[in-house]
């Protein structure tokens, strides 16, 4: 998964679509496999920050800290809550908007390339055990 993840990265790292201030973080390796945990667990809509360390299995303030520096890059911005007034959603700016397309396209990207590298009933196989372990 972390090779994965890092191709994925790399991927983004030289993307023309990608805003160039988190193409140049990803190209220097200052966004992690970690950080893809917001880029995965968000909604469109917004997420309430326990919802987005519960989508990733990690602490709310693990989560708080990934979150601070993804504000601080531009990727997020934390916003009013419409069904809590007491809560803050998080939000994708613009920036990261374009972010997650381009992560959507090198997941795609490196998922072409591993299915190449292993063939197609491996990487059958392995999606399916993937999938398997995730719901256990």
């Amino acid at each position: 998964m972390r090779r994965f993840d890092e191709r994925v990265l790399a991927l983004m790292a030289h993307d023309a679509d990608v805003p160039l201030a988190l193409s140049n973080l990803a190209a220097r390796a200052q966004v992690s496999a970690a950080h893809i945990h917001i880029t995965r667990h968000l909604s469109r809509e917004g997420s309430r920050l326990t919802e987005l360390a519960e989508r990733a299995g990690m602490t709310k303030q693990a989560m708080g800290t990934l979150v601070d520096q993804c504000e601080a890059w531009g990727l997020v911005t934390r916003g009013p809550d419409p069904l809590d007034a007491r809560a803050r959603r998080v939000l994708f700016t613009a920036d990261g908007l374009a972010w997650l397309e381009a992560f959507r396209h090198a997941v795609a990207q490196a998922e072409k390339e591993f299915r190449a590298s292993v063939g197609d009933e491996i990487a059958t196989v392995v999606t399916i055990g993937l999938e398997a372990y995730a719901a256990a």
